[in-house]
């Protein structure tokens, strides 16, 4: 009898199906949502053009708004696997923005598009659901900071929360800082990110 934790070839088969109805619900919106706007794109058309009904739009998301939003589930999953790549006696702040930079390139990109684009009085929604993801993505990250620390480590929980809440405050002023430039006309290409956690590790290591 098939279990919770199921790994059989029809477990397997099964979730690599939500993942490709999940990516093309996503693929999708932002096509639509670059043809005709935000506004006027309906669930219905976002379902129809990815070949599934409405029902099974919401099994997925909650609203069109949660697809203006980085893929939490496959985000996170990412930056566990580049953390768990990183050297194991590297300084915590630096693992942990070495694996930001490996993997926040979708972060970057979808949480600037609900930031930045007009979504017709959605913003405040878009706005308070990013707080929201970021805070929970901060949790899930302490957990990950702690799990690499020596178990000697004074007041661990502490260093990690501090840790992952640093590297998390640095990529949203990085989201901050571009939304201002393109207000004021003024947005550049530059790497932004990278030069954000060379600032944030020139202070961690500074002296008192």
């Amino acid at each position: 009898m098939p279990t919770p934790h199921d790994s059989s070839p029809a477990s397997g088969l099964r979730e690599r199906k939500k993942d490709q109805t999940r990516r093309q619900l996503r693929g999708c919106a932002a096509r639509l949502f670059a043809e005709r706007g935000f506004a006027d794109t309906t669930v219905a058309d976002i379902a129809a053009c990815a070949n599934v009904s409405t029902r099974t739009f919401f099994r997925y998301f909650d609203s069109k708004e949660d697809l203006l939003l980085p893929d939490g589930v496959e985000l996170f999953a990412a930056v566990e696997d580049a953390l768990a790549r990183r050297p194991v006696d590297e300084p915590p702040l630096d693992a942990v923005c070495g694996a930001l930079l490996a993997t926040a390139a979708p972060f970057q990109s979808s949480s600037l598009t609900a930031l930045t684009h007009p979504l017709d009085g959605t913003e405040q929604l878009i706005a308070a659901r990013l707080i929201q993801v970021f805070a929970e993505f901060e949790d899930r990250l302490t957990a990950l900071v702690l799990d690499r620390l020596p178990e000697e480590t004074p007041d661990a929980d502490l260093y990690a929360a501090v840790v992952a809440g640093a590297a998390l405050g640095t990529v949203r002023a990085v989201l901050r800082t571009r939304r201002s430039r393109r207000a004021a006309g003024a947005d550049s290409q530059d790497a932004l990110l990278p030069q954000a956690f060379q600032v944030l590790r020139r202070m961690g290591h500074s002296a008192p």
